[in-house]
């Protein structure tokens, strides 16, 4: 019975949790409007009926590869299980043979005559025999119970074996489903080809105009700075900007106070920013082109309100609810003010620069860029860094159920970010890591930057890197040579520009190199994930991702 429950359990019992195929999380979730371009949303909504199709038959081959290992665990046990009955059944026997053996010897034959002819009287005659039939009777016990044992282990191994072969079959048939898989992602790549194409071709034509849209604005902001250098005018600080009864000699006060304007000889009337406003928007204007990072401060990469702070400094707080809360509203911007960004149901999710009526300069998250764009006609509010702070006020909320969204983009916690589809990110987008044509997110980048310099003081030599941001088209290649171990394309953190692939020693779970990385790493955002750890079914000491 205790072998029979024993072997039940093995077979029965659940295995620890493993993962899925590594870097499977669920389908983009954000809407058509949260991407760069119409074509854009239109490659992603193919793409994730591909990445279905093939998580599908990943799915299928991970399931067969953790039953195959169950069944053979299971028979291993079984087998073992036999092993010891097998050693018990001789044991037991040995244990007769012996009691048999010097039984002959002491009584020559161990029969009811011979005891009664040895007895000293009938009393010790009955004794004798009834002692004879009990070690009998036992040992026809001990020797029965091994072999039932046996039986039952012969039994369950006969079970288990079946179990094994039964997957071992199963993981054969989808073994030739992994080779559907691999052909299947070789046609994916092909049925791709002219959405893809359409998309990088509408990609390339939208930043090639953003470029252009951005160097003009410059070139305009170039423009005015000569002209106040050239009407002899120094910007004046912010705080003599604040009260219209004293601005500085041949300044003329406008509707609201922050801002004044000089009429030239001409009779141009030329408008005269504070020096604080000046440097915040030069700043601002010398960024346009560098890339987004969700957190990004600068001087690299920037966020929305990391932009603002970066260049007001301390005049505004550093993240958006604080900058709408404190910073002084107007009806009536200028170039300088912020604009905050809704629509209304979002709560104030962006914040930009302003440069005229209809423009303004921010770091979007959908372009993912510092850009020129438009200002929208839903703001939600502007205000003038220039001015005193005032007492917090109440910031707008949003009242959508939906995904959140910042900066101009939807703010998904898996990784997601910016407006292109995994794999498809820009590399104007992206920063490169100094190694070979290596490039990650910029705040990824940066990390990495930092861990590199540790890891070559410890070991005498930089880091190691087989892989970084990996495109659209290298995931289907990759998946195509190993559906069951590669994610699928389109979801892998590569494919974000936020995972590593590493060499040169770190490759493997027990060397020096990995055990640095598991020791430090971690205080630089990245992490080997749990799933490549040992044991999990998909070991990869290599692969580390950025978590921030």
């Amino acid at each position: 019975m205790a072998v029979g429950l024993a072997l039940a359990a093995a077979l029965l019992t659940a295995p620890a949790a493993e993962p899925g195929p590594p870097g499977a999380p669920a389908a983009d979730p954000r809407p058509g409007e949260a991407f760069a371009a119409p074509e854009v949303a239109r490659l992603q909504r193919t793409a994730t009926d591909v990445q279905r199709e093939l998580a599908d038959l990943a799915g299928h081959i991970h399931d067969a590869e953790r039953e195959l290992r169950t069944a053979n665990d299971a028979a291993a046990a079984a087998r073992a299980e036999r092993t010891a009955a097998d050693d018990v059944v001789a044991a037991q026997q040995a244990e007769v043979d012996a009691y048999s053996a010097t039984v002959y010897e002491t009584l020559a034959q161990p029969e009811e005559l011979r005891a009664l002819l040895s007895a000293d009287d009938p009393s010790e005659f009955l004794d004798g025999t009834g002692l004879l039939d009990r070690l009998r009777a036992d040992q026809d016990v001990r020797l029965a119970g091994a072999v039932r044992r046996q039986t039952a282990a012969l039994a369950a191994e006969d079970a288990a074996e079946e179990a094994a072969g039964a997957a071992g079959r199963r993981k054969a048939d989808l073994d030739r489903r992994n080779a559907d898989a691999s052909d299947r992602a070789a046609a994916v790549s092909s049925e791709l080809r002219g959405v893809v194409s359409d998309t990088n071709a509408a990609v390339v034509a939208q930043q090639k105009a953003q470029q252009q849209r951005n160097r003009t604005t410059a070139d305009n902001w170039r423009a005015y700075l000569d002209r106040l250098a050239a009407a002899g005018i120094t910007p004046p600080p912010a705080e003599r900007l604040r009260d219209p009864d004293h601005f500085p000699a041949g300044l003329t006060a406008m509707s609201e106070p922050g801002v004044a304007e000089r009429t030239l000889p001409s009779g141009e009337r030329l408008l005269v920013l504070p020096a604080e406003t000046v440097a915040a928007v030069t700043h601002a204007v010398d960024a346009l082109g560098k890339p987004y990072v969700p957190d990004g401060a600068g001087p690299v990469a920037y966020s929305c309100d990391g932009l603002v702070s970066a260049g007001y400094g301390a005049a505004v707080p550093p993240g958006l609810a604080d900058q709408y809360a404190v910073l002084a509203p107007v009806t009536t911007p200028h170039p300088g003010d912020l604009v905050f960004l809704g629509p209304k149901q979002y709560g104030v999710q962006g914040v930009g620069i302003v440069l005229d009526e209809r423009t303004m300069l921010a770091a979007d998250a959908r372009l993912a860029g510092v850009v020129v764009t438009d200002l929208p006609a839903d703001a939600l509010g502007f205000a003038r860094p220039a001015l005193a702070h005032v007492a917090p006020r109440a910031v707008p909320e949003a009242t959508d159920d939906g995904l959140p969204w910042r900066c101009g983009g939807v703010s998904v916690p898996s990784g997601v970010w910016g407006g292109y589809p995994n794999g498809f990110i820009p590399q104007t987008a992206l920063c490169p890591l100094g190694m070979a044509a290596h490039r990650l997110r910029c705040d990824a980048a940066a990390a990495f930057g930092a861990m590199n310099e540790a890891y070559t003081t410890t070991f005498g030599t930089p880091m190691c890197l087989t892989d970084s941001y990996r495109g659209f088209d290298a995931q289907v290649r990759l998946y195509a040579q190993k559906p069951a171990l590669a994610a699928v394309p389109g979801t892998s953190n590569h494919g974000w520009g936020l995972a590593l692939d590493l060499c040169g020693g770190a490759q493997s779970f027990g060397s020096a190199q990995y055990a640095w990385l598991r020791a430090n790493a971690l205080s630089f955002g990245w992490v080997n994930p749990e799933w490549a750890w040992p044991g999990r079914g998909r070991e990869e000491p290599w692969h580390w991702e950025f978590g921030g």
